[in-house]
């Protein structure tokens, strides 16, 4: 029997940054612009000095290039080759070392074990594992990347499972002179997954670009960190040191790994 759970059905990061690598930049920067990439920097260059740092799901590099260019020596690794093309071309990323590969497992990706002063994910990528197993194994490979004292950052939502009317939702995320940004989510409350198709209005018809997420609960990410030997150090409400309540839509959290 098919549905949404399945892992089968599950879009991987590559798929969703393949499709949407030409205008990820022209549908996200409007909300979360420069300001917000320089805050994100800040905050994990106070963390991680001179690094080195890896961004998993480095994607366009809108949080990589402000960091690199703050002095911290950066690592990116995206499932996307599209991703990472587009990246490429923006002033900066010659400083930034580019890996294609699979942010899950980094036992692959050719990176010394204990090198990394700090590895951090933001913009709820990490969501983009299939599943609880996935996720489990990122942390896993995070925490036997870190050097001792080194930290784990993540930034993603907080889910809210109010917002799904009979398991779906229909939103308008923007509109301008010409064209109108919708998007479309169904939700399955068992496996945790949020599948969303973000439509785009405009003269030339309807273009269709799809995103899969299995969401974890801060618990739940607190667990895994446990699992993985890592101690939760800080969360926040947001990357300027917000306080986290229950009111928080979303968090930005940081594990670290014990010295001995």
């Amino acid at each position: 029997m098919g549905g949404i759970g399945e892992e089968s059905d599950f879009l991987g990061p590559a798929v969703y940054g393949d499709t949407i690598a030409d205008i990820y930049d022209d549908l996200y920067s409007p909300r979360h612009g420069q300001a917000a990439a320089v805050s994100a920097a800040d905050f994990l260059h106070g963390r991680a000095g001179a690094g080195p740092a890896l961004e998993l799901g480095v994607g366009t590099g809108r949080v990589a290039l402000p960091l690199a260019a703050s002095g911290t020596r950066v690592i990116g690794i995206d499932a996307s080759s599209r991703m990472l093309d587009k990246l490429r071309e923006k002033p900066g990323s010659a400083d930034l070392e580019l890996r294609l590969g699979d942010f899950g497992d980094l036992t692959g990706d050719g990176l010394p074990a204990q090198s990394l002063s700090l590895v951090y994910v933001v913009f709820n990528t990490f969501f983009m594992l299939a599943d609880q197993d996935a996720q489990v194994r990122c942390f896993a490979s995070v925490a036997a990347a870190l050097r001792p004292g080194g930290v784990f950052v993540l930034e993603a939502f907080v889910p809210d499972t109010t917002r799904y009317d009979r398991g779906q939702r229909v939103e308008v995320a923007g509109v301008a002179e010409e064209s109108v940004q919708l998007n479309a989510t169904v939700h399955d409350p068992v496996a945790q997954r949020v599948r969303t198709r973000h439509l785009v209005l405009g003269p030339h018809g309807v273009r269709t670009y799809p995103v899969d997420l299995r969401y974890a609960w801060p618990s739940e990410l607190d667990l895994m960190g446990r699992l993985a030997g890592l101690e939760l150090t800080e969360r926040w409400g947001g990357w300027a040191g917000e306080s986290f309540t229950a009111a928080s839509a979303t968090h930005v959290s940081v594990w670290r790994k014990p010295e001995a």
